[in-house]
């Protein structure tokens, strides 16, 4: 008797991960959907993002794990324009977000600091303003954060000078903005900081 409790236990646990993950998934496509839906797409581009399959795996530019969670948005040079939705930092398992090259607007939501599994931020060349969110600092795992050829002011936050010292990032490249201090570059620059890992005793 206590033989098939344990076992009607272990498949219902493993029904409620089951439901578990794909409300995840199902999560994860909504937000995609809500965003796609603030985008102008003229070059159909998210054409297939339909929101009534069971997760967003099948859709173009977009990559999945093996649990169905997203890892990847590869969208630079697709044409859009629109705003980010603070609703993108709720794809918890996001490692790339790739959206240069478009012409979005508005801020870099701060919600963007909660994806804490993400190696690329690529931003650079839209038309995106407002300040570079302190909560990007939050992103340990970040490797490369392009913002460059945007309209972003105020300063570089210290949270996210940090990340060279106390994170991964080995590129940050914030030219051709209209951030306090700089002046602006007619020409071709980057701005990369590459430095040793700090010695630990």
């Amino acid at each position: 008797m206590a033989a098939q409790f344990a076992a009607a236990t272990a498949v219902f646990l493993s029904c409620l991960l089951a439901l578990a993950a794909l409300a995840s998934c199902n999560t994860e496509g909504d937000i995609l959907y809500k965003q796609r839906a603030t985008w102008k797409d003229p070059n159909d581009v998210l054409v297939s993002w339909d929101p009534t399959l069971a997760n967003p795996c099948t859709w173009v530019h977009i990559t999945c794990n093996n649990d169905n969670s997203v890892i990847r948005v590869d969208l630079g040079n697709a044409g859009l324009s629109g705003t980010l939705i603070p609703d993108l930092g709720g794809l918890q398992n996001l490692q790339y977000l790739m959206l240069y090259g478009n012409n979005l607007t508005g801020p870099i939501p701060e919600s963007l600091g909660n994806l804490t599994s993400l190696e690329r931020l690529e931003l650079q060349r839209n038309a995106l303003s407002g300040a570079i969110p302190s909560s990007l600092g939050n992103i340990k795992t970040l490797q490369f954060m392009k913002l460059n050829a945007n309209m972003l002011t105020g300063t570089v936050p210290l949270e996210v000078l940090s990340l060279v010292i106390a994170g991964n990032l080995t590129e940050l490249n914030i030219a051709n903005n209209d951030l306090a201090g700089t002046v602006r570059s007619s020409g071709l620059r980057v701005t990369a900081i590459i430095q040793d890992k700090l010695k630990t005793t």
